[in-house]
């Protein structure tokens, strides 16, 4: 069991005196998970953080882009359909 506690992390593992892993330092194996635990919950709290900014940062694009919208009176789709027809009053005026 030391063996494999000092691959993880070889500050727990006791060495005899040819410095061979042979015991656990089990009083400090709680200490080192909280430790972990602690990092972990930081960086999940700071990646929900910046989800929530990004969300943020979304959601005012979105407003800016339909109140752009609102005050220009049509939509991406009307002024697709406008395009087309100018296009085709183009075209339909070349063949008369």
């Amino acid at each position: 069991m030391a063996e494999d506690v000092e691959k993880v992390n070889p500050d727990l593992a006791v060495r005899d005196k040819e410095g061979k892993p042979y015991s656990v330092r089990y009083d400090q194996v709680n200490a080192m998970l909280l430790n972990e635990f602690l990092k972990e919950h930081k960086a999940f709290i700071e990646e929900q953080r910046i989800l929530q900014e990004t969300g943020s940062e979304n959601r005012c694009i979105e407003v800016n882009r339909s109140s752009a919208t609102a005050r220009n009176g049509t939509s991406h789709g009307a002024a697709q359909r406008a395009g087309q027809a100018n296009s085709e009053s183009e075209h339909s005026g070349a063949h008369e």
